[in-house]
């Protein structure tokens, strides 16, 4: 695979990597774990622009723009899994191009981890997972995580966010992916008892849908149709921050495992489906030994192994495909390195 690597800065504990779009161009976010240190922003060609987004706090494990609006952007902060009580929250972020970035506290959620908002029908749902219930310290598992769901208000300056359980007891929930079922949004959230595929409503007011469509313990999830045969697969990190990557194939209505890859795994953390250079791939990060930025492809059929770069350790990775390149935005926790991969069309 041809590509150009760019480092961006030198982040500690980078861990958080996104995008948004706005005033006719992308932005690129990438954000620390640790307590008081950076989220940046970048954007030109080269990358050549720098804004810092925050200083303080850190523990950023989310950033996601919310859809139908200019420049805003919900993100998790002072989330700490060694912390307890847990300080973990959803704040409200808007961008002007004179004053910077402000942000507002929004909702105090112990443990949250993985958020994101679905629009459905002109209606912004914000659907959150927390990692725990609650711990009493880094190492306590004995209380499951939870999803919390509920209707993002237009004015969020003034306005409350009021969220509910629709599942509970979901230990090590630790994985997402924002999937498209019939151009519709659904997400998949990855823990100890397997995957939970979770479906809005399409009518306000309606129940969310929920179903189990993978048992065994799942770090983490994506979805992509690798082999182009008009079906989605799903590929996992098998286990919480585990040692071993596959990928399952619907057979016959159930699930069944077609690939994997274990060669100097420890630690598997990022996971994406996407395209790049118009191939189906999935991007994976692995944040011990060889800490590798892994891309796989299904060709002449088969699976193929792609090494990006090694020594680095994704905690997490973004992919943008824009018009003539495609980007893979990497939260390069092992290294201390905030980088993009450039892939050009």
């Amino acid at each position: 695979m041809n590509f150009r690597k760019i480092h961006l800065d030198e982040i500690k504990r980078c861990y958080c990597a996104s995008s948004i779009f706005m005033f006719r161009k992308n932005y690129y976010l990438l954000a620390s774990e640790d307590p008081n240190v950076t989220c940046n922003m970048y954007s030109g060609q080269n990358f050549e622009d720098k804004e810092v987004v925050w200083t303080k706090p850190g523990g950023c494990m989310s950033i996601v723009p919310i859809p139908g609006k200019e420049a805003e952007i919900l993100a998790v902060q002072e989330f700490y899994l060694k912390s307890s009580p847990s300080l973990s929250k959803i704040i409200w972020g808007k961008y002007d191009k004179t004053k910077g970035w402000e942000f507002k506290d929004l909702i105090h959620i112990p443990f949250i981890h993985r958020f994101d908002i679905y629009q459905v029908n002109g209606i912004n749902y914000f659907i959150g997972a927390t990692i725990a219930e609650d711990k009493k310290n880094k190492q306590d598992w004995t209380k499951g995580g939870e999803i919390w769901v509920g209707i993002l208000p237009n004015d969020l300056e003034h306005e409350t966010v009021k969220l509910s359980k629709i599942a509970i007891n979901m230990y090590r929930n630790h994985g997402y992916y924002h999937g498209k079922e019939n151009n519709h949004d659904v997400g998949y959230f990855g823990c100890d008892q397997g995957i939970l595929k979770v479906t809005p409503p399409l009518k306000k007011g309606d129940e969310w849908k929920k179903e189990w469509i993978l048992s065994g313990p799942v770090g983490e999830v994506a979805v992509v149709d690798i082999d182009q045969d008009g079906e989605d697969e799903i590929m996992v990190i098998k286990e919480f921050h585990g040692k071993e990557l596959a990928i399952y194939k619907k057979k016959n209505d159930q699930y069944e495992e077609v690939f994997s890859y274990s060669d100097g795994v420890e630690f598997a953390h990022a996971l994406v489906g996407c395209t790049l250079q118009g191939v189906p791939s999935f991007v994976a990060g692995v944040r011990r030994q060889k800490a590798e930025l892994i891309v796989i492809q299904y060709l002449n059929c088969q699976y193929q192994i792609n090494v990006i770069d090694e020594g680095v350790g994704p905690a997490n990775v973004c992919v943008v495909n824009e018009t003539d390149r495609d980007l893979i935005i990497s939260a390069n926790h092992t290294c201390n390195e905030a980088a993009i991969y450039v892939f050009e069309k």
